[in-house]
C-alpha cells in the first residue's frame, strides 16, 4: 500500500452565512462569522487520512497560534507534519468565505506562508533519501525515525494554491521517482503542457474543464468532477452520491481528490476510487467547513 504525498496550503477559514452573494459595490448582512480550518492542501491531506492513507504533508504554516495549533490538528489526524515548515515573520494563510442559502460559496485567499514554499521544501521528492539534516522542524519528537523519500507505489497529490513553479517541480520529481502524480488544477491555472501529461489524472471540474479545453491544453489523463453527478475519467463515468440537504460545498472538491488519492495509493481501481471519492464530497457538503470535526 502506498503513501499519500500533499504538496499544498493550510488556510484558516472565516466563514459567514449569507442570504445571497452581493454584487459588485454592494453590501449585504452576513450571519455570525465562524472559523474552520481549510486550504486546498490540509482538506485534501485530511480527506486521504479519513479515507485510510499514511499521508506526509509538505507546505508551510506562520510562527503563529494559528499555525501551530494547525500543525498539531495534522498530527492528530496521523498526518505526518514534519516536512511541514514554520516560517517566521508571516501568518499563516487565511481565506474569507460568504456560504449562500443555497450552499454556493465565494473565496477570497491571503496565502501568508503558503507563498514562501520554495523548492528547498521539496527535498522528500528527490532522488537522495530524505535525512536529518533535511527535517525542517527538529521539535517533532513522536516519531522513531525520518519519513522515507517518495518511491514508486506512492501517490504526489497537489493543487495550485502554491507557486506554480514549486508545484511543477513537485510533479517531476514524482513522476521521476516513478510516483503516481494526481494533479488538480484549482485554483484554475494551466501550467506547462509537459507537467500536465506526467500527471494521471489531472482533476477538473466542469468549468475548468471548459477553461482547460479553450486553452488547448489537453492532458493524456483527465478526471472531470461532475457534482452529484457522479464523475468521468477518460472513458469511465461513474454515478454520484446525492444527499437531501446541502449545507456547505467549500470542501467537497478537495474531499473527492484527497479520498482518490487514497484508494489509488491502495491499488483500488480507477472507478472504484471515483466511487468512493464521490460518496465522501456528497458527505462532505452535509456540514460547514471544509473539513470533519
Amino acid at each position: 500500500m502506498g503513501r499519500v504525498f500533499v504538496v499544498g496550503s493550510l488556510n484558516v477559514d472565516s466563514v459567514v452565512r449569507v442570504e445571497r452573494h452581493p454584487s459588485p459595490g454592494e453590501t449585504v448582512r452576513g450571519g455570525d462569522l465562524a472559523t474552520f480550518w481549510g486550504g486546498k492542501g490540509a482538506n485534501q491531506a485530511v480527506a486521504a487520512a479519513e479515507a485510510g492513507a499514511d499521508v506526509i504533508f509538505i507546505g508551510r504554516v506562520g510562527d503563529d497560534p494559528e499555525g501551530h495549533a494547525y500543525r498539531t490538528r495534522l498530527a492528530s489526524r496521523s498526518i505526518d507534519v514534519r516536512p511541514l515548515g514554520i516560517t517566521h515573520g508571516v501568518t499563516t494563510g487565511h481565506a474569507m468565505i460568504a456560504v449562500s442559502g443555497d450552499g454556493e460559496n465565494t473565496i477570497i485567499v491571503s496565502p501568508g506562508a503558503n507563498a514562501r514554499v520554495t523548492l528547498d521544501d521539496l527535498a522528500l521528492l528527490r532522488p537522495a533519501s530524505f535525512s536529518a539534516t533535511d527535517t525542517l522542524n527538529t521539535t517533532d519528537t513522536a516519531y522513531d525515525s525520518e519519513p522515507g523519500g517518495i518511491t514508486a507505489g506512492d501517490v504526489l497529490l497537489a493543487s495550485l494554491e502554491l507557486d506554480f513553479d514549486v508545484v511543477s517541480e513537485a510533479v517531476r520529481l514524482a513522476a521521476a521517482a516513478g510516483a503516481r502524480v494526481v494533479l488538480n488544477l484549482a485554483p484554475f491555472a494551466v501550467l506547462p503542457a509537459g507537467v500536465l501529461a506526467l500527471a494521471d489524472p489531472v482533476i477538473v471540474n466542469e468549468h475548468e474543464a471548459e477553461e482547460l479545453r479553450a486553452s488547448g491544453a489537453l492532458p493524456p489523463s483527465v478526471l472531470i468532477t461532475l457534482g452529484p453527478d457522479g464523475s468521468r475519467w477518460g472513458s469511465t463515468t461513474v454515478p454520484g452520491t446525492r444527499v437531501d440537504s446541502v449545507v456547505d460545498t467549500t470542501g467537497a472538491g478537495d474531499t473527492y481528490c484527497g479520498t482518490l488519492a487514497a484508494h489509488l495509493a491502495a491499488g483500488a481501481t480507477p472507478d472504484a476510487a471515483m466511487l468512493a471519492a464521490s460518496a465522501a464530497a456528497a458527505r462532505s457538503v452535509t456540514w460547514l467547513g471544509a473539513q470533519p470535526d
